[in-house]
């Protein structure tokens, strides 16, 4: 492959088979119709019926298909009904959200520009951008998008702003030096122009060396076409799914085989076994977690955190990492003037005295006078960033450009050059002139008269070690005006009067979101295409540097290591600056080797393949590009890093809810299995019909269940670290307690069969049924929490839960007391005396929770 960047303009012509005047009409036709127009390609695109039929391959799916026609079978078409719709909107939930992740690809092709200004047969010419080939020379002026990847052959003070590739806020001087270094990073190429990127300042031509899917822009769009990550929800529920479906067979098999083997009807167990295996299958599951993911939706979108893809809710409670760029995310995307020094003052944050040093004085005006900036109509000032942060600074001090254009105007001047570094103005004093210089410091001491140099390079030194961008300022007075100004003429025995640190600052609010990540257990990473000294010195501000251990790595760096080695270290890494769209995905994929779930936030197209691949991928809604937008899980609507947070808690709180509901609606059926099972084996006869399973699953995974979603989030819910990537969804004693307390409700349901059978109740049974019913129902109230008691976070703090416990409980009376449901049901009318011994038992099951969960604040509390 062709480094262009290493090649003089002249080689770049010979190599594309170009001239200085473009190629000819019928070359550039020949070349279009060889290799294809100057576009991006997508995957070929699935149509919507297939995207919508694919939503019901998912094994859970599967499973609760056939649970809806088992209930068909046994006659109970309302569970079916309840199934099918419950999977029918799954799958729409599913379609739309892939649907719309479709449009990441769209979005990339639209950053082609309509029409672009070509050289064919010398002559300047409009053409479409699909219609530029390779050879064809480009002219470029302020304001344009480059359409393609250039080699620059000519240019005039040409800027052009690539932060959409490097996230690098800054415009890029460019240069027409060839480049002897050997894959340097993108930010450091400054004889070529991007696809996608756009001119500033200046003007350029260069000559076209790749063109669609060869640019660096196509390379991004070739690694969005990669399929994307599975969320730690969707794994967790998928090996729950597998693991379930086999202990349901399972457990139907030996509930079939006993009964048959102790005599019982064939048929009836063959209806029993059926009824449990559609009780023991979760089918409000897929209700409870999209209804869940959409409330904390609705509920983020009010704090600035737009949810693209509903599961992206609750992967935010899961990440371990959050990398995120650092231009405008953790920074305000605005240079700013945070120290100036001289010989014998220095202003910055530690240092906030004024001066009347007179070299003072020349720094201000030189600040104020020495630039472009101009006003628009609402009094903001235009121009280029670093100017325009010069031009401010020297405003704040009192320095103000129409009043000392008034007292010294402008009467010629130098522009800016890449290769000189400089800038030059000649103002009018009096009858006299002076010539303001500003550019880079060690081209300013190379041309100065100072003596004390050694001073001035301390003071550099010092500004850079600080990660700061440093631009420097003299004067020279002149005896008369220069008809014809040269740099050789003017730009010589300079008098230095100062210097001024521009860094783009960290928002304040990204320091504490940082410190926040930290004590939930969370690692921030900065990545970024910025210099490493300025990407580390802005972590370090922030806490994301906060060991000695804590790694900086550049891309170059990073491009020598291996995978083993980076594996090896990618979880001491801090910050990686200097980096490539590419590196930017292989960091991530480490992390996630690691068994670690990966954030990644961003703004520019560099950042869409990352922001796809990443666990969850969090785009800025206001400087983000439509690109990292479309390809991102969650949009923050203010671009505020600290936003993060409150969506790291709304989906902790939802991820435990969900948990909740599981644990909830698995112990009730574990209490239905262990009933039907244990009943024979205790000479009981089965104690529940068919039809008793079937409502007792409709009405305790119904309404309760859902309630679930709306409980509050636990305390101290961001002091803890984030679950274990390579977690169980039955970690944390969930699957104990499945197993002790649906064992537990199943003894209190059997020694109330075996009593009202001993006393002679002819009710027996539907106090069977009453008690299981009921103690599901106090079993809810006592999860809402699986650390503190229900009567310290509040029974009325949860009144969806009130108000479905109440529907549920009057449900079950109108089971037991109406004619009709009697029938139905096959239950009898239970005496108060009844009802009450059956309310009081299932009591139990809610004070055995509540022992469970002090025993283990005991135990969290012991040193």
């Amino acid at each position: 492959m062709t480094k262009w960047y290493q090649l003089s303009a002249e080689e770049a012509l010979k190599e594309t088979g170009a001239s200085a005047g473009g190629l000819s009409v019928a070359e550039a036709g020949k070349r279009l119709a060889a290799d294809g127009p100057n576009q991006l390609e997508g995957t070929r695109k699935r149509s919507p019926v297939m995207m919508f039929l694919r939503q019901f391959a998912d094994l859970m799916i599967i499973i609760l298909m056939g649970a809806a026609v088992l209930s068909g079978i046994l006659g109970d078409l309302t569970d079916t009904i309840i199934i099918v719709v419950i999977v029918f909107l799954n799958a729409i939930v599913g379609f739309v959200q892939e649907y719309r992740a479709e449009k990441a690809m769209e979005a990339l092709k639209n950053m082609a520009v309509a029409n672009v200004k070509v050289l064919r047969d010398g002559n300047t010419a409009s053409i479409p951008s699909a219609e530029i080939v390779r050879g064809d020379i480009i002219v470029l002026e302020a304001g344009d998008l480059v359409p393609a990847d250039l080699r620059i052959i000519e240019l005039s003070h040409l800027q052009i702003n690539e932060s959409a590739l490097t996230g690098e806020s800054v415009a890029v001087d460019k240069d027409m030096k060839p480049i002897d270094e050997n894959d340097p990073a993108q930010g450091d190429i400054l004889n070529m122009a991007f696809k996608g990127t756009f001119v500033t300042n200046g003007r350029g031509k260069g000559v076209v060396v790749a063109t669609g899917m060869d640019t660096a822009l196509g390379r991004i769009a070739s690694l969005l076409q990669e399929p994307g990550t599975q969320t730690p929800l969707q794994k967790r529920l998928a090996a729950f799914s597998r693991t379930l479906a086999w202990v349901v067979l399972g457990i139907c098999v030996i509930v079939f085989l006993t009964g048959y083997l102790r005599g019982e009807d064939p048929v009836v167990m063959l209806l029993t076994a059926l009824s449990l295996a559609v009780a023991a299958m979760p089918e409000a599951l897929p209700a409870v977690i999209t209804i869940s993911l959409a409330l904390g939706a609705r509920k983020m979108v009010r704090k600035n955190a737009l949810i693209r893809k509903l599961p992206a809710v609750e992967t935010l409670g899961s990440i371990t990492y959050i990398c995120t760029d650092k231009t405008g995310t953790l920074t305000l995307n605005q240079m700013t003037v945070e120290a100036v020094a001289g010989k014998n003052f220095l202003l910055d944050e530690k240092n906030t005295s004024e001066t009347g040093e007179e070299d003072f004085q020349w720094l201000m005006k030189g600040m104020a006078l020495n630039n472009d900036v101009t006003k628009n109509d609402k009094d903001e000032s235009v121009g280029d960033p670093t100017e325009t942060a010069l031009f401010n600074y020297a405003a704040d001090k009192g320095f103000t450009k129409d009043e000392l254009e008034q007292q010294h105007p402008r009467v010629g001047e130098i522009p800016f050059d890449s290769e000189r570094k400089l800038m030059s103005t000649i103002h009018q004093d009096g009858d006299g002139y002076f010539v303001i210089v500003k550019g880079a410091m060690e081209i300013l001491l190379e041309k100065s008269d100072n003596e004390e140099k050694e001073k001035w390079s301390e003071l550099l030194e010092e500004m850079l070690a600080n990660g700061r961008r440093v631009i420097g300022f003299g004067i020279r007075t002149l005896d008369s005006k220069p008809d014809d100004p040269q740099p050789d003429s003017i730009e010589q025995s300079i008098r230095i009067t100062g210097m001024a640190g521009l860094m783009d600052p960290p928002r304040e609010e990204a320091k504490q979101a940082v410190e926040e990540c930290r004590s939930a257990g969370i690692t921030p990473v900065m990545i970024t295409g910025d210099h490493p000294v300025t990407a580390a010195t802005i972590a370090g501000r922030l806490g994301i540097i906060a060991t000695e251990e804590d790694r900086t790595l550049t891309g170059k760096e990073l491009a020598a290591l291996s995978d083993e080695q980076l594996d090896e270290t990618v979880q001491q890494v801090r910050v990686y600056a200097r980096v490539s769209p590419e590196q930017k995905l292989r960091i991530i994929r480490a992390l996630q080797k690691k068994e670690q779930y990966v954030a990644m936030t961003g703004d520019g197209v560099n950042d869409a393949p990352a922001l796809k691949h990443a666990d969850i991928g969090v785009a800025m809604g206001i400087s983000g590009t439509d690109v990292s937008k479309e390809a991102a899980h969650m949009i923050l609507l203010d671009d505020n890093f600290g936003t993060i947070v409150g969506a790291v808690k709304e989906g902790r709180r939802i991820f435990d809810n969900i948990r909740k509901f599981i644990r909830y609606i698995l112990t009730g059926n574990s209490a239905e299995i262990w009933t039907i099972f244990l009943a024979p084996l205790f000479g009981l006869p089965v104690p529940l019909l068919p039809i008793h399973i079937l409502w007792i699953n409709l009405v305790t995974d119904g309404l309760p269940g859902l309630a679930l979603a709306a409980e509050k989030a636990e305390r101290q819910i961001m002091q803890r670290p984030p679950r274990k990537p390579g977690e169980s969804i039955f970690a944390g004693g969930l699957g104990a307690h499945v197993l002790w307390a649906g064992l537990f409700l199943a003894g209190i349901t059997l020694v109330t069969q075996a009593w009202s059978i001993n006393v002679g109740d002819a009710h027996w049974q539907t106090m069977v049924f009453t008690v299981l019913c009921f103690g599901q129902l106090f079993h809810v109230m006592a999860i809402r929490s699986e650390y503190n008691s229900l009567f310290s976070i509040g029974i009325l703090s949860n009144k969806p839960m009130l108000w479905s416990l109440a529907g549920t409980f009057a449900l079950q009376l109108g089971i037991i007391y109406l004619p009709f449901f009697n029938k139905i049901f096959h239950t009898q009318p239970l005496t108060w005396q009844e009802l009450l011994i059956c309310t009081g038992a299932a009591t139990l099951i809610f004070w055995a929770v509540e022992l469970e969960k002090l025993i283990r604040r005991r135990g969290a509390a012991k040193p």
